[in-house]
């Protein structure tokens, strides 16, 4: 990775994110990198839970982003950009 490259959560990706579960404990969650959702006013990660989650493996946790406490990356995966599949229209 290059000295001035931005670090960005990407889809696919794998992370290991230490968020507030008490005062005295953090929630540790592994998995994949789903995107982001909305819980109300607040931004959250989606993250798939891995198998170390027991039962709750292939779940879909939601961190909301103001709980995140860090954030290890696992496994990056290359940010893909999406070429737009239509022409947009302007108007001027």
């Amino acid at each position: 990775m290059a000295e001035d490259a931005f670090v960005v959560l990407t889809k696919g990706s794998r992370y290991r994110i230490e968020s507030i579960e008490t005062r005295e404990k953090p929630m540790v969650s592994h998995g994949i990198f789903r995107g982001y959702a909305a819980v109300g006013p607040d931004d959250a990660l989606c993250v798939e839970l891995d198998a170390s989650h027991g039962e709750l493996a292939g779940k879909i946790r939601l961190i909301p982003t103001h709980m995140v406490i860090s954030v290890d990356i696992i496994e990056q995966v290359e940010e893909k950009k999406e070429k737009a599949t239509e022409p947009k229209a302007m108007y001027g």
